[in-house]
């Protein structure tokens, strides 16, 4: 077991089998190798959270959760770079980006998703193929958008200041 402080989650014990080991680290973290999944399996939302760094947790979830035919095209050498290939053993994710204040306005990378090869718990991030999935998808539809920032304290506030 590994403990490790972090400044979403508190003190926590991660046990050596869980962690995801990026070799060539995340684009803008190459120098964070060492990754974890937390949160609730229940919620479509889990973290992808730096061992190295406690205070670096990134929002992640599957790609069908937003886009149900989700079909990223990915190179060969993405796929090589996790290892010996089992279908079964392979879980995509996608990187979900949630402004301060303003949770109606998250995209998710559809673009770019991690690959993790969950047999041996080696990943990396990779361009996919597909140019049409773009690197800021609308995660919620303009009706969704507007009744959330409509019911949203910030956003009211916000309004009131201009």
């Amino acid at each position: 077991m590994i403990s490790l402080t972090s400044t979403r989650f508190g003190e926590m014990e991660v046990d050596e089998g869980d962690i995801i080991n990026f070799p060539a680290g995340i684009p803008g973290f190459e120098d964070k190798h060492s990754w974890i999944l937390v949160g609730d399996e229940d919620n479509a939302i889990m973290w992808l959270h730096s061992i190295d760094d406690g205070s670096l947790a990134l929002p992640v979830t599957t790609p069908e959760s937003i886009k149900g035919d989700y079909n990223a095209k990915l190179p060969r050498e993405s796929l090589e770079q996790i290892g010996e290939l089992d279908i079964k053993d392979i879980i995509l994710l996608i990187v979900v980006a949630i402004p301060p204040g303003r949770p109606w306005d998250m995209t998710a990378n559809l673009r770019a998703p991690i690959l993790v090869n969950w047999g041996s718990r080696v990943a990396t991030q990779a361009i996919a193929l597909n140019e049409d999935y773009d690197f800021r998808f609308p995660v919620l539809d303009a009706a969704a958008r507007e009744s959330m920032k409509a019911k949203s304290p910030a956003a009211e506030a916000s309004e009131k200041e201009n």
